[in-house]
């Protein structure tokens, strides 16, 4: 059943968990569809932020071991039923057998799948506490490049820790680097997929009332958040895209160096990772090229014929560490040379 709703709710990480090792699919899966629930409260418009942050904690709740059926029956009543896309109903309206599930992982596994969805829903507590209601007609922001970094972390960086975790504990052997430097690499693989997807999604999050570009950051540039609406936004903006595509690049390279480091007889774990860093570098390759990045109609996004025959290659390149280097190294390098000959143009 929860293979089901990972297929319906998430196409793209269903194939991600079929191609784990055995022993990793169910805490991963387990964490996603949980994490995904609670996502999908933080995120329905139709009710008051306070009301979704009480649902919020009362969900981060039942999942660290307090059943409360009565908050069960409310996200029911009051969030699955406001919900357009049926995937996400259906998960909402199957969140007891997903509990149940939790219930019986092993003790080591439950209390990390416990711990990565209460960090998760800080950081989606976070969004709700930090920024207006999106029907406000106001727009907040994030004030300096420490929060948005801190923010990356609650919501993705944590879940580089999480897998590390879970690879650790199912596959014993399975990096060549000690623990902490793969934990802390892992981290800043989170992080680079989350900044990316930040300035991706910029254009949209921001017609909704949310800023995470740093208003420190565009002060520097002569701009507010309200500033980033107007016409010629993406263009004012975007030594701010180059410079953030720089940090994020920085931490690309700690994703490189963490799926180099697995064992290439690892091939299942290392697909699982390098799928999204390519995707990754590959939408910040076209971020970087994007002269309207905050138009949300023209939103940088790889298509879905270029995923797939990523994905074909990297079958035939996984084992080996020095093609994957070279792919992976140009294609950093192709975004840092767009961002230059951009930046000179400009």
């Amino acid at each position: 059943m929860l293979g089901a709703l990972l297929k319906r709710v998430s196409r793209s990480f269903y194939l991600t968990i079929r191609v784990l090792p055995v022993g990793m699919r169910e805490p991963v899966g387990l964490a996603y569809l949980l994490a995904r629930a609670a996502d999908t409260i933080a995120d329905t418009p139709l009710i008051a932020p306070e009301k979704r942050m009480e649902l919020l904690t009362s969900l981060r709740d039942q999942v660290n071991g307090l059943p409360d059926p009565e908050a069960l029956a409310r996200i029911k009543a009051e969030v699955a039923s406001r919900q357009k896309d049926s995937g996400e109903k259906v998960l909402l309206e199957s969140l007891e057998p997903a509990l149940e599930a939790l219930s019986q992982l092993d003790g080591a596994d439950r209390e990390a799948v416990r711990n990565i969805v209460a960090t998760l829903t800080m950081g989606m507590a976070f969004d709700l506490r930090t920024f207006p209601n999106e029907s406000s007609g106001r727009i907040g922001a994030l004030q300096e490049f420490a929060e948005l970094d801190r923010y990356t972390y609650l919501v993705a960086g944590c879940v580089g820790e999480f897998w590390t975790q879970m690879t650790c504990a199912h596959v014993p052997g399975a990096f060549a680097a000690p623990r902490e430097t793969m934990l802390e690499r892992g981290v800043g693989f989170g992080k680079a997929l989350q900044m990316t997807n930040v300035l991706r999604d910029c254009g949209k999050d921001l017609r909704i009332g949310r800023c995470y570009l740093p208003a420190a950051m565009l002060a520097r540039l002569g701009l507010t958040p309200p500033d980033l609406l107007a016409p010629d936004a993406s263009q004012r903006a975007r030594p701010l895209l180059f410079e953030l595509a720089g940090k994020s690049l920085e931490r690309f390279r700690e994703a490189v160096e963490y799926t180099l480091a697995l064992s290439r007889s690892s091939i299942r774990l290392r697909l699982a990772c390098l799928w999204p860093v390519l995707i990754g570098l590959e939408t910040l390759l076209l971020l970087v090229g994007n002269k309207a990045w905050l138009d949300p109609a023209k939103a940088a996004k790889v298509p879905r014929g270029k995923v797939y025959r990523i994905m074909g290659c990297s079958l035939l390149l996984v084992a080996s560490n020095r093609l994957l280097r070279i792919w992976l190294e140009r294609l950093i390098a192709g975004i840092e040379s767009r961002a230059n000959l951009a930046k000179h143009r400009d």
